[in-house]
């Protein structure tokens, strides 16, 4: 039979938040039962830690730098195939629910002859010709279900997170999804579905479900960068260190457990809906025909080293959780080893019987898949293309300087950190992780075995450069493979 595809994915939402992954104190009931029977992938990492150009990669099964999508909100090219389009035509019944953030957000395109738009915040950056007054398919359904938005139009991200649960943008894709799944029991679909919790605005209707003081703070927490690190995340510190930022003062340990104990009620908000939809798949007889992949577009550092947000090369950014159930499978495997999210598309297609492109940057993984204690040798590569910083804006031509910065770095350092497109390489046996620094020159080494926290660069000492050589000759075969463009100094 022809295998169906539900691809469900999250925005924001770190590795650690699922009980595969050693949290057992959350409660995903859903997830954690979906794991039992799929395959957990224990070391996944994004292309790059912000949204657009991960969800690029996730879609095309190119690098951000090859797809074009090297920051937020750059328009996925209609000319590059999604995954939809490479699928045989007329096999599939496709559909894309939720968040989109590659383009005309409201708009159906790239093989999904079904849409439902979740996100109402991106029309400023439509294509000429789309209708910039359209609005999302969730605020028409909110205000249908007798909710009216501030500006009598659309529901703000903040409006539409004080919803309550049965109306919020989960409740709104839970049951899209579950209808679509209904109607298509007959029909091989591959179905997409994007929630946009647990990223910001961080807070829910689940604030309440986790007491704050139970929650743990990041074992890396009291180790904020410093002169040793890269300048960007040290710049990131100290304007989240005010407090301004989601109201959480990251130097405050209580500020921190409060934000994560919201966090944590996002994820498990989204664990319920997502069981909502994988009830439908069973009650319609599909469990056992249907490829299930959960993930999501990149972590959160939640206190991490003192840190909010993504955007930075640690670990709690740029890992996340990878479940992938095949048809007839029944318990759970493991795959281990560092394995990128660039492999998705080719995998899945493998999977669905279709030829993956020669195009394709990542490799199938089925195979490995099949069988439990399976292990990938093989490097991984990640890239930031500057900017997109979550500090000042995107334009360095706008950059206001507060005091707290200009004692860290001049102005012109601190431009040049928030544009210094970093390469980092994460060795095939999982150890040791290089940062890359074009612009700035601050390097980083990191071994994951000794130190996982990230807390000691030992970039520059003797013992390491042999380790630094090796990893640098990688990197630049990778960038000659996928035409990077970005120089790589000699180090």
């Amino acid at each position: 039979m022809t295998p169906n595809l539900l691809f469900l994915y999250t925005d924001e939402q770190r590795f650690d938040t699922l009980e595969a992954y050693g949290n057992d104190r959350i409660a995903m009931p859903n997830l954690n039962r979906l794991a039992e029977q799929a395959c957990v992938v224990d070391q996944a990492y994004v292309t790059q830690p912000v949204c657009t150009p991960s969800r690029s990669s996730l879609l095309t099964g190119l690098y951000p730098h090859t797809n074009g999508c090297t920051t937020n909100n750059a328009p996925l090219d209609l000319e590059i195939p999604c995954l939809p389009e490479m699928l045989p035509a007329g096999r599939y019944t496709t559909a894309h629910f939720g968040k989109w953030h590659l383009g005309d957000e409201l708009f159906a395109q790239h093989g999904f002859q079904h849409w439902l738009s979740i996100e109402d915040q991106y029309n400023q950056y439509f294509r000429p010709g789309r209708d910039k007054q359209a609005i999302s398919d969730y605020s028409q359904w909110a205000m249908a279900r007798g909710h009216q938005p501030h500006n009598g139009r659309t529901f703000a991200r903040g409006e539409a997170a004080r919803l309550p649960e049965a109306s919020s943008k989960p409740a709104f894709l839970a049951e899209q999804a579950a209808r679509f799944i209904r109607e298509n029991q007959t029909n091989p679909f591959c179905l997409y579905v994007n929630f946009l919790e647990p990223h910001m605005p961080f807070f829910g209707p689940r604030d309440d479900q986790y007491p704050p003081g139970d929650m743990p703070l990041p074992a890396n927490f009291a180790h904020p960068p410093t002169e040793h690190n890269h300048l960007r995340p040290r710049l990131l510190q100290a304007a989240y260190a005010t407090g301004k930022a989601f109201g959480c003062p990251t130097t405050d340990a209580d500020a921190v457990r409060q934000l994560t104990a919201r966090y944590w009620g996002l994820c498990s908000q989204v664990d319920t809906h997502c069981g909502t939809i994988l009830q439908a798949l069973e009650e319609s007889g599909l469990w056992d025909n249907t490829i299930i992949v959960f993930t999501s577009d990149h972590g959160d550092m939640m206190g991490a080293h003192q840190l909010i947000a993504k955007t930075v090369m640690y670990e709690e950014a740029v890992r996340v959780p990878l479940l992938v159930k095949l048809p007839g499978q029944k318990q759970m495997r493991r795959l281990e080893g560092p394995v990128s999210q660039i492999d998705l598309v080719p995998t899945l297609l493998e999977l669905m019987g279709a030829t993956p492109p020669a195009t394709l940057e990542g490799r199938s993984r089925a195979a490995v898949l099949a069988a439990d204690g399976n292990r990938i040798e093989e490097d991984v590569l990640i890239e930031w293309n500057g900017w997109n910083n979550g500090l000042q804006g995107d334009d360095a031509q706008k950059l206001e300087t507060p005091d707290y910065l200009l004692a860290i770095a001049s102005p012109e350092q601190i431009v040049a950190a928030m544009a210094d497109p970093l390469r980092t390489i994460i060795s095939g046996n999982g150890r040791w992780k290089l940062n890359v620094s074009p612009n700035l020159g601050r390097h980083e080494l990191y071994d994951l075995t000794a130190d996982p926290a990230e807390c000691q660069n030992v970039y520059g000492r003797a013992d390491t450069q042999p380790v630094v050589a090796g990893l640098l000759g990688r990197l630049r075969a990778w960038q000659q493979r996928t035409g990077d463009p970005v120089a790589i100094p000699e180090l």
